[in-house]
């Protein structure tokens, strides 16, 4: 068996794992068991109703968040001429066209997300197996393949985050951090788990949510009362 950390036994001490709490609560614990060096994560998981095998209730799309998630993000834009321009004034942080192509397929990935405008993806479709594994394959329907590259970088900026379930059905995603105000991280995580509800595949009936729990990086999880994220 494991031995516990002394700080590990201060944070399961505060925490019952066979209770389902409410939102606020969960989070004024998780808030306090925050003891790292570092400002922690804090982390929703949502595990779902579905059957992974299943090509048709596969479950993934995007969200802006209503607040930031506190980290800088990294971000590059495959594209030329004007647009190139257009992206290096809105902010990104890596701007390039054939070169940044060459320079992914030799391995180098020093960026959190990435953006292609359409008349480049002929030439960046051949880096999806690069790409593909990382989550990193521009997509017009989440957003990264686009004209608008102004817009698009700004959402990556503020907070766009990308979801998709895993192969056990769960999806999860971190939404702010342990120093963000309480009511912050409560409008991020109904947010969050009010975008996963509505992607809901309409072959599956009954219930679609098993249970929500968050955590922060080095906390344990908290059950959270399904009922209460669905209202208002």
């Amino acid at each position: 068996m494991t031995k516990l950390t002394k700080k590990r036994k201060e944070i399961s001490s505060n925490i019952d794992l066979n209770k389902v709490y409410k939102l606020d609560e969960a989070v004024d614990i998780i808030k306090l068991s925050s003891k790292a060096k570092f400002v922690e994560t804090i982390e929703v998981a949502i595990n779902l109703s579905i059957k992974t095998s299943k090509s048709d209730q596969s479950i993934k799309g995007v969200i802006n968040l209503p607040n930031s998630l506190g980290k800088k993000i990294k971000v590059a834009v495959i594209t030329k001429d004007e647009k190139a321009k257009s992206a290096k004034e809105a902010g990104a942080d890596i701007v390039g066209g054939t070169d940044l192509i060459k320079s992914i397929e030799n391995g180098s990935i020093d960026f959190d997300r990435l953006i292609a405008t359409p008349d480049m993806m002929p030439q960046v479709g051949k880096l999806g197996q690069v790409l593909g594994p990382k989550g990193l394959m521009p997509n017009p329907k989440l957003g990264t393949v686009t004209n608008d590259i102004a817009k698009a970088v700004d959402n990556l900026k503020k907070g766009q985050i990308h979801f998709k379930n895993d192969k056990s059905g769960i999806i999860q995603a971190g939404i702010g951090k342990a120093n963000f105000e309480k009511n912050k991280l409560i409008e991020n995580i109904k947010v969050f788990f009010e975008a996963v509800v509505k992607s809901k595949p309409e072959g599956i009936k009954g219930s679609f949510v098993k249970k929500v729990s968050i955590a922060s990086t080095m906390g344990l999880g908290i059950k959270v009362n399904v009922a209460e994220l669905q209202k208002s």
